[in-house]
């Protein structure tokens, strides 16, 4: 078993029996491996990864598997986000909200396109 996911300060990968660990998650997509070599991808945003005695429990404010991602919404949700980054009246948190819904949105398509 393998967990793989994007943290505040990059990629982990978490293995079976792995040490007490606490880390903030990032944006980005997470990978679950399987004993039976089976892998599920999912598109997650914040939160935490915590392992406590080996077990290990991701609490992300956001967490979509692949095959659940509208891949329209995605892209409107992209699209909507540059249209505001180019809005030379948009004030400074607006600008950086949207830098963070581009990002979410863009790791929603590319992870709704490992289906």
């Amino acid at each position: 078993n393998k967990l793989i996911v994007r943290t505040t300060e990059g990629d982990v990968a978490i293995l079976a029996r792995h040490i007490n660990y606490l880390v903030p998650l990032g944006i980005g997509a997470a990978k679950v491996e399987f004993e039976d070599g089976s892998v599920r991808m999912a598109a997650a945003s914040g939160g935490m990864l915590t392992v406590v005695n080996g077990e290990v429990n991701v609490i992300a404010t956001t967490f979509e598997w692949a095959e659940s991602i509208d891949a329209a919404r995605a892209e409107f949700s992209a699209q909507r986000a540059q249209k505001t980054l180019q809005d030379k009246s948009a004030s400074h948190a607006d600008v950086r909200l949207a830098q963070a819904r581009l990002h979410r949105a863009l790791v929603r398509k590319s992870v709704a396109d490992t289906k």
